[in-house]
């Protein structure tokens, strides 16, 4: 299943991949599940990033792995794929794209995933979707034009 979602901002393309870090990921976390960041190596080709996602009565360990980056001058995108997933989650691939605009930057994130069962793949729709709207005005406030990340 797809997911596709775009959030304008008002910094330029080099202001908003040079925010795209370490502390960016933290606020981007939703209150729940709790995450708990194990492991982050960064955005580029052979990171890896490992969270533990905390359900309250069990624990679940999720790593991905940086498989693609690219930057060029309108544009910077990388790709991470789930390497050890969650028990609901059989395939996680999320392009993050950053793409400059007439009037500031395009931060596009386009996840492809899918649970080990369709009708499960379709319960998490709605929920994965949430959590990514959750990010928005994230995004907003802390791309603002005059703001310092």
């Amino acid at each position: 299943m797809r997911i596709a979602l775009q959030t304008h901002v008002e910094k330029s393309l080099p202001k908003v991949k040079e925010g795209f870090n370490e502390s960016l990921f933290k606020r981007l976390s939703p209150p729940f599940p709790p995450v708990k960041i194990l492991r982050f190596d960064g955005s580029r080709t052979g990171d890896l990033v490992s969270l533990e996602l905390n359900f309250l009565l069990f624990k679940q360990i999720w790593t991905s792995k940086i498989t693609e980056d690219e930057s060029k001058e309108s544009e910077f995108y990388f790709i991470d794929e789930g390497i050890e997933l969650p028990f609901f989650l059989k395939k996680w691939r999320h392009k993050h794209r950053i793409i400059q605009s007439e009037t500031g930057t395009l931060i596009r994130d386009e996840i492809d995933f899918e649970a080990p069962f369709s009708l499960m793949t379709l319960l998490l729709y709605p929920a994965l979707l949430l959590q990514f709207l959750y990010r928005k005005p994230i995004y907003r406030k802390i791309f603002k034009e005059g703001q310092d990340n």
